[in-house]
């Protein structure tokens, strides 16, 4: 996440305010602009990512609105569509990956993640909200999931995860698993005794750990 005191380049600030205003068009322009052929990734980690993660910081501070930041995010999963593909082979070669709300029903956190992954260039499966940890288990193990990224926003979720993980490496023991949300930012013990891979305090910092898994696995 951007140190707010840190200036914004004018192409990210651009961008942010884009976003914000819903303008598809404005927002790809900038992109074209901004971005050097041939470099998708590089143009993502350094204008959609940012921008995202400075819309949901303001969101937190109250500067935004929840409608401003969805908009957001999915104007930016569109554009990342229009520059990689789904069926690019850079997508393509990458371990099998989801995202899933276990229990509860809050979905803004996942939101973000999810639009950062898939503007970091990351095919990441969405289970949804509100999955029980049969279910959970269930979708991981049919689908061989390789990073599961699980996010809570009360602490009985988070306590079921541990059910979950263990679940899941009785039949995936190589499955990784990434963790976050207001339980864990509240105890950064929590997410070891979970027994988590890691765990993921913003959605930038997902994003790294991400990578980092991802670059030690085949697809």
């Amino acid at each position: 996440m951007a140190d707010p005191g840190t200036p914004i380049s004018p192409s990210l600030a651009d961008m942010q305010n884009a976003l914000l205003a819903v303008d598809r068009v404005r927002a790809g322009r900038i992109i074209r602009d901004s971005c050097i052929p041939g470099s998708p990734f590089t143009c993502l980690e350094r204008l959609v990512v940012p921008a995202l993660e400075e819309i949901g910081r303001r969101w937190e501070a109250g500067d935004v609105a929840l409608s401003q930041v969805y908009m957001s995010g999915r104007i930016c999963e569109e554009i990342v569509d229009t520059m990689l593909p789904p069926g690019d082979p850079r997508r393509i070669d990458q371990p099998k990956m989801a995202i899933a709300v276990l229990e509860d029903h809050h979905t803004l956190g996942k939101r973000i993640v999810l639009s950062v992954l898939r503007a970091g260039g990351f095919e990441v499966a969405d289970y949804g909200q509100g999955v029980t940890v049969d279910q959970l288990v269930e979708q991981v193990i049919r689908n061989k999931v390789r990073i599961l990224l699980i996010s809570t926003l009360m602490l009985p979720a988070a306590l079921r995860a541990k059910e979950a993980i263990a679940q899941i490496r009785k039949e995936l023991p190589e499955t990784k698993v990434i963790v976050g949300g207001a339980p864990f930012n509240f105890d950064p013990r929590l997410w070891t005794e979970v027994g988590a891979d890691a765990m993921g305090y913003t959605a930038s910092d997902t994003l790294a750990r991400v990578k980092e898994m991802a670059g030690g696995m085949q697809s």
